[in-house]
């Protein structure tokens, strides 16, 4: 009865977007890494990408009701790998973010981590059976959540840390915190951000700073962002063409298939190539929203509006990023840049809304 049910009521419109995606970021990640020691990259990309199918697919075969009944033990357990992480983990470009696996693969545990963070939220508030939380609640699972955040900023890895705050925030925005206590919150905000900034890494402080003057040190910490935008400039309307990009090509982009792929992209395709994939990613965010709307109960609607906010986050950062409107971090562009755990952290939550969506007719 789940085949019949599956074939039938699974997103093949999400699947569609999905395809284009990922098949442009493919096409990106060879144009950017064509004549360097990374131009085997875009073969690779297509593995991860074919395996991510089959990890959508069968996340989507699970009931999700399943895995939020062992919210907890895989919160703990991931929770628990990010300790490990930190203890033994592999580091590289003074990060330690990875467990280094047979065959050279590098698993980062906390992307992997964020579909842990989208159960935890969806069964703690499920579980509440109330139209309003309490702010009690909402601190216990804040609390919750601020545990693998920490971990993960220790790496250090703050901009993924900071993904989880969303999730939160839809959580309890949807659960029906009060607004005197939104108020409360932002006024808090105000003063801890100012504070928190002291205890940054140099490097954090230094990418703050480039943000808001990148003019300031060209060739040193601004350096990427004033590249990022020439790029994006250089595109015009229609684009240089594929592998004809000149910041891409001649190298003065830095890591044009990972974080700053949406500036290559920008480059060789233009204005409407630009348009056309941002429409896609819209397009993909509306799939997971009408399948929140749609969801049997509450906390299918949790899981899916988790998985949206979390992706909409990844896209304004990272596109905020690469024009100068956000700080340069390290969050990718999800689909498109290049990279096996992020691949397949974001197509695990895709079928877990698919888990939801399979199942908007069962009462």
């Amino acid at each position: 009865m789940f085949r019949r049910a599956s074939l039938k009521d699974f997103d093949w419109a999400m699947l569609f977007i999905l395809l284009v995606i990922c098949g442009l970021g493919i096409l990106q990640i060879y144009s950017a890494t064509h004549d360097t020691i990374w131009q085997g990259s875009w073969w690779k990309q297509m593995i991860y990408v074919a395996f991510g199918f089959v990890l959508m697919w069968g996340v989507a075969s699970f009931d999700y009701h399943i895995l939020l009944a062992r919210a907890y033990p895989i919160y703990f357990a991931t929770t628990l790998l990010l300790l490990v992480v930190l203890l033994f983990g592999h580091t590289t470009f003074g990060s330690t973010r990875w467990i280094k696996l047979p065959g050279g693969i590098k698993f980062q545990v906390s992307e992997f981590s964020k579909m842990a963070v989208i159960l935890l939220v969806a069964r703690f508030l499920t579980d509440l059976h109330t139209e309003v939380v309490e702010i009690r609640d909402a601190l216990k699972l804040a609390g919750l959540v601020l545990l693998p955040m920490a971990l993960i900023a220790k790496e250090p890895d703050l901009g993924t840390a900071l993904t989880y705050v969303p999730v939160l925030a839809v959580g309890v925005f949807l659960a029906g915190l009060r607004w005197k206590y939104w108020v409360a919150i932002a006024l808090i905000a105000l003063v801890v951000v100012p504070i928190g900034y002291r205890y940054l890494q140099p490097y954090q402080k230094n990418r703050i700073v480039s943000f808001l003057d990148p003019e300031r040190d060209p060739q040193g910490t601004g350096y990427q962002l004033i590249q990022s935008k020439i790029a994006v400039g250089a595109g015009g309307t229609w684009g240089k063409g594929v592998t004809k990009g000149t910041q891409t090509q001649l190298r003065f982009l830095p890591v044009p298939h990972t974080d700053f792929i949406f500036s290559a992209f920008a480059e060789e395709h233009g204005f409407i190539g630009v348009t056309f994939v941002l429409l896609m990613f819209f397009v993909l965010l509306m799939q997971v929203v009408q399948s929140a709307q749609t969801a049997p109960d509450r906390a299918g609607m949790y899981l899916c509006m988790g998985v949206g906010s979390l992706l909409l986050f990844h896209i304004l950062v990272n596109v905020g990023m690469v024009v100068g409107r956000m700080p340069v971090t390290g969050i990718p562009l999800p689909l498109m840049s290049y990279g096996g755990s992020n691949i397949w952290s974001t197509f695990l939550m895709l079928g877990l809304v698919n888990s939801v969506r399979v199942r908007r007719f069962v009462n």
